[in-house]
């Protein structure tokens, strides 16, 4: 199969091939992309985007991402994936609570608690760029 190059009316941004999937985040004006295969490779990705403490999670599918604000009463969140769990369960560091993927808390201390979503766009790295021009771009490890 051939590619087809990619046409638009501006240059190009070769931080990333133009046809890598990324998600991508805007909050408080500021956007933020993150290569999909990142994504997976790394799931959960905790970052701050806008100076709002945020966090993304890939589903059980490896296609579905969800992003939450992780600030609950005023404290930062740090959360990871329950080990030998046979579903997706997270939990944050801070309290032990268990959370799943529509991000409310199913256990422990903060049970009952749902977090506060944040929109995401799952789109090719030319447009999203096109789109957020001032976007920055998630290195896997960093933050």
């Amino acid at each position: 199969m051939a590619t087809v190059p990619v046409a638009t009316s501006f240059t190009l941004d070769e931080s990333l091939e133009p046809r890598t999937l990324v998600v991508g985040v805007t909050v408080n004006g500021a956007s933020k992309a993150y290569p999909f295969d990142a994504e997976v490779r790394q799931s959960p990705i905790i970052d701050d985007v806008g100076g709002m403490p945020v966090f993304l999670v890939v589903g059980e599918d490896k296609k579905s991402v969800r992003a939450f604000e992780r600030l609950v009463d005023g404290r930062k969140l740090e959360f990871f994936l329950k080990p030998g769990s046979s579903s997706l369960v997270l939990v944050d560091a801070e309290t032990g609570s268990e959370w799943d993927f529509t991000g409310k808390a199913n256990g422990g201390p903060l049970s009952g608690r749902q977090l506060k979503k944040v929109p995401v766009l799952n789109d090719y790295w030319f447009d999203w760029k096109a789109y957020h021009p001032n976007t920055i771009v998630y290195d896997l490890g960093s933050r």
